[in-house]
């Protein structure tokens, strides 16, 4: 006999949510089967984070190189300032599209989104003229009835992203966590420069950074 932890997953899918996931999957493989060379050039996702003033860092970053007789170092418990800013990141496999950051006071409505989508298709035109496949997350502002037809009406072609989902979110498994460790242990005093680091390193990144990103 041996004693085995068990495997923490994110949600107990019941059979509907699972149909879900294998159609959405099928979908998509579909679309790669048909167009094996188009495919990524196709693709554009977006997603939306939050960009913290100070963000402490992890136990892992913190680790240092130490004689064996040395003390160990001990490392306070420190929480996330209050100071945050929300962005809104559209990229696809060779640059980042369009950000934009919420206005203090607001929340992630279907107005806004619907904003942001105007936005991101008058800046990339040429982009949408050739054919696009816009995989969205599953935020309740990106699912509702209008936010479907606002697609529907700019000519966007949407993938289904069902919930509980985690898989499908490239944005947040290599974009948002590469991003947020050079921002991990850094002060800032104000929501410019958060949005300044956060362009600065987004910018420094080459085309191979999101090819990667959209093929995985």
């Amino acid at each position: 006999m041996q004693k085995h932890s068990a495997k923490w997953v994110p949600k107990c899918l019941n059979t509907d949510q699972k149909c879900q996931r294998c159609q959405s999957s099928e979908q998509l493989f579909e679309f790669s089967r048909c167009n094996p060379n188009d495919f990524l050039s196709w693709l554009v996702t977006m997603d939306e984070t939050w960009f913290y003033h100070y963000d402490p860092e992890t136990k892992q970053q913190s680790v240092e190189w130490q004689h064996s007789g040395s003390p160990h170092p001990k490392k306070f418990r420190v929480h996330k300032s209050a100071g945050k800013v929300l962005a809104s990141i559209f990229w696809d496999q060779d640059r980042i599209l369009l950000i934009d950051y919420l206005p203090k006071g607001q929340t992630i409505s279907v107005e806004y989104y619907s904003s942001l989508l105007v936005q991101w298709k008058e800046k990339r035109r040429g982009k949408v003229t050739k054919g696009i496949l816009f995989l969205p997350d599953n935020a309740p502002a990106h699912q509702t009835l209008a936010s479907q037809k606002e697609l529907a009406y700019l000519g966007l072609q949407c993938l289904d992203h069902p919930l509980y989902s985690p898989d499908l979110a490239a944005s947040d498994y290599h974009l948002f966590p590469g991003l947020k460790k050079q921002l991990k242990g850094c002060h800032f005093s104000s929501d410019v420069e958060v949005i300044a680091a956060t362009e600065t390193w987004l910018d420094g990144q080459p085309s191979e950074f999101f090819w990667v990103a959209c093929k995985s």
